[in-house]
């Protein structure tokens, strides 16, 4: 069977117990091409209205789903059945289900997905690229990076660092410290990694900060958590992004999760473009 497959992972979240979930379900089919497409936080009929109108393409598509809200997820499933594409929901019998789609029989191998693979040997790759160059380091060769994040001090730089890693991403992150220059290779802009500033609301930060130097008993200048610097470090980042025309993400209110989800979403509108 050569038939090659698209398919439409949507969440109404982050995305991340599908992706496992659909990482699962191939590995018990030997011969499935595929290509994937994800779509993060649909949580409205406009949003699936504007995904099966717009956002699938190609032959043979598949949509699988994990939508929480029983009356989206039907009307989800009701627009797809109009359109004659399969869709699932990944609480139903999907081992079946994809094989009789498939015209194959299912292997039922337990942990078929956990094997020493391409895709794990980049992920081992993504996360030492990534450890070695958080917070700063080793910038002479940032240019490898899939990605490179920006914010100032405690806007969740490292932690989405690591989490990216762990999906294959090269992930550099730079912090952003007052009267300090970027490294001089960002501010031309030539080359293929994807630069995303990170900000947050400065109060948000100004507590983050004095919750870590009480935790930490840290004996740094009482500049770090004073309102009004922050706001100005906040400000001069943006000035930052939007100078260099760099995408943005206000992690005020989201997890690390949400931001990498987000991060994610950008690099494909950019791979797209």
């Amino acid at each position: 069977m050569n038939e090659k497959y698209n398919v439409y992972l949507i969440s109404d979240s982050t995305g991340e117990t599908l992706d496992r979930i659909f990482l699962s379900l191939q590995s018990q089919f030997k011969n499935f091409k595929y290509e994937k497409k994800e779509f993060f936080f649909i949580r409205t009929q406009q949003q699936v209205d504007k995904i099966i109108s717009d956002g699938i393409k190609g032959e043979n598509p598949i949509i699988l789903y994990t939508v929480v809200e029983t009356k989206l997820a039907k009307y989800l499933a009701n627009k797809s059945e109009e359109a004659n594409i399969p869709c699932f929901g990944v609480l139903g019998s999907l081992i079946l289900a994809f094989s009789k789609l498939l015209n194959q029989k299912a292997m039922h191998k337990p942990s078929a997905q956990h094997v020493l693979d391409e895709d794990y040997y980049k992920r081992i790759e993504a996360i030492q690229f990534t450890m070695s160059h958080d917070d700063g380091k080793k910038t002479e060769d940032i240019a490898k990076s899939d990605i490179i994040l920006l914010g100032v001090s405690r806007t969740s730089k490292t932690p989405t660092s690591i989490y990216l890693a762990n999906r294959g991403f090269k992930t550099t992150n730079i912090p952003l410290v007052p009267n300090y220059e970027i490294p001089e290779i960002l501010k031309t802009n030539n080359f293929k990694s994807c630069v995303i500033g990170l900000f947050a609301d400065p109060e948000r930060l100004a507590d983050i900060r004095r919750n870590r130097v009480a935790l930490m008993q840290d004996n740094r200048s009482s500049d770090y958590t004073d309102i009004s610097l922050i706001q100005k470090e906040v400000e001069d980042s943006k000035n930052l992004f939007k100078k260099y025309n760099w995408p943005t993400i206000d992690v005020t209110r989201k997890s690390v999760e949400e931001t990498a989800a987000s991060i994610i979403k950008i690099i494909e509108i950019k791979k797209n473009k």
